[in-house]
């Protein structure tokens, strides 16, 4: 299959992009969010340039429902403030303005960044602390992928493209914008951020993207635990686990993110296609909009690994086994997770769920449960895990999961901050490291 320290400085010229047309059914202004028209309309009257831009433009293109919609402006943070009362600006590395809207709605709109990483040589291997601002094809360049570089212009209804993404979306193919050697070395995640792109929509990831992906696959190791725990997860609930898992395992890049699997999978078919299983099920219950709770989400994903681990899983075990069992699970996963900056609650909670997986198999008569077992307070969770991992065993289906999502951190909220606070928006001085955290 299928890929020096910089300076603040103007801008570079821009060059003459690809204006496109979409044909009426792919994409058009009407298929916009109305708070988002508002937003770019805003800014069209106050004077400046504006375009959605990203993932909104590649999902309409594709005939698919954005998850949001972002935009990009010549304006400055400052100038969005002005504009927009109903806003609060983020970001430490790059300041963003979000703007909000009844019902939850928010907007993200970014002024246009600069590309010299794309465009400066230099020795150093990850991103410098460069927040400059920059024009239209400045910021087409800076991004991942060509797919998601497109900027839709809601006054002509055009799509304006630098890096050839909308060819690369009529011929179903992930390439990353520019040299792929050097723009990974730049920012690794972008690796996994290829592999997630093909998998979602079913894309071909070209031979230089892909072959860069192999080549570099090792610097995952140089990106911070907690951008690649919210990567996994991104991944894990995108709906496409099945096709990720075989681009990752392709790729040998699942290895270096889960070390430990490496003995559980090789040349072990049984357990490799177990969790194949676990990923399909997880697709299935996704496409369905079930929630997922991130225990429950990762310690489905190791169970091959688990049972791997502890053979007495699959024994009758009684009484003070369970806690002992537990124990054993909590203590190696602190091991294997260590990289991942997962909670302790969260690694005490997957042990629970694993070492009674076998409790709930050997009573489970048609869905008819013990009332001593009905009546533990974990039961729900722990019936509901049971289910999951009996579908993937060739099992029938778990028709509902109905777990609870955790609060919103936005609940509540009635008005953004006000003008003058301060927050985490702004970087502390002397703040150093990469734009991307990478370390050095």
């Amino acid at each position: 299959m299928t890929q020096y320290k910089a300076k603040a400085s103007a801008p570079l010229a821009e060059p003459e992009p690809r204006i496109v047309s979409p044909p009426d059914h792919a994409i058009s202004r009407k298929d916009i969010d109305k708070e988002a028209v508002k937003v770019l309309s805003r800014l069209h009257d106050a004077g400046h340039v504006a375009y959605l831009v990203g993932g909104g433009v590649r999902d309409l293109y594709l005939g698919k429902v954005p998850k949001d919609f972002d935009i990009s402006t010549d304006a400055r943070p400052g100038q969005l403030r002005k504009i927009f009362r109903n806003s609060r600006t983020i970001g430490r590395r790059f300041r963003l303005v979000q703007v909000f809207f009844p019902g939850g709605k928010i907007f993200e709109v970014s002024t246009f960044r600069c590309r010299s990483e794309y465009d400066i040589n230099g020795v150093e291997s990850v991103l410098p602390s460069n927040n400059t601002f920059g024009n239209r094809a400045d910021d087409a360049f800076r991004r991942d992928l060509t797919i998601n570089s497109l900027f839709f212009d809601i006054l002509d209804e055009t799509i304006i493209d630098y890096a050839g993404g909308v060819a690369d979306l009529d011929n179903r193919i992930i390439r990353i914008v520019g040299d792929p050697d050097r723009r990974i070395t730049r920012d690794p995640v972008r690796m996994l951020r290829a592999i997630r792109h093909a998998a979602r929509s079913d894309f071909t990831i070209e031979d230089a993207t892909w072959q860069a992906i192999i080549r570099h696959r090792d610097k995952l190791h140089l990106c911070p635990i907690s951008r690649i725990r919210d990567e996994l997860l991104k991944d894990l609930r995108g709906g496409a686990g099945s096709h990720w898992l075989r681009l990752c395992l392709d790729s040998s890049i699942f290895y270096e993110i889960f070390p430990f699997y490496r003995a559980v999978l090789a040349e072990n078919e049984e357990k490799t296609e177990l969790l194949s299983r676990i990923m399909a099920v997880l697709d299935r219950l996704h496409a369905q909009e079930e929630y997922i709770p991130e225990p429950v989400l990762l310690g489905f994903f190791l169970i091959p690994w688990a049972q791997m681990m502890f053979p007495q899983m699959q024994e009758n075990l009684k009484n003070g086994d369970f806690y002992r069992l537990s124990l054993s699970i909590r203590s190696e996963l602190d091991g294997i997770l260590n990289h991942m900056n997962i909670k302790r609650a969260t690694k005490e909670h997957i042990a629970s769920l694993l070492s009674r997986l076998n409790l709930f198999a050997l009573h489970d008569k048609d869905d008819k449960w013990p009332k001593w077992l009905a009546k533990k307070s974990y039961f729900k969770e722990s019936s509901l895990f049971y289910m999951m991992y009996r579908e993937a065993m060739g099992g029938k289906d778990v028709s509902s999961l109905k777990l609870a999502k955790p609060p919103s951190k936005t609940s509540g909220r009635k008005r953004p901050p006000r003008r003058g606070s301060r927050g985490s928006a702004f970087a502390r001085k002397g703040q150093k490291g990469g734009v991307f955290g990478l370390r050095k």
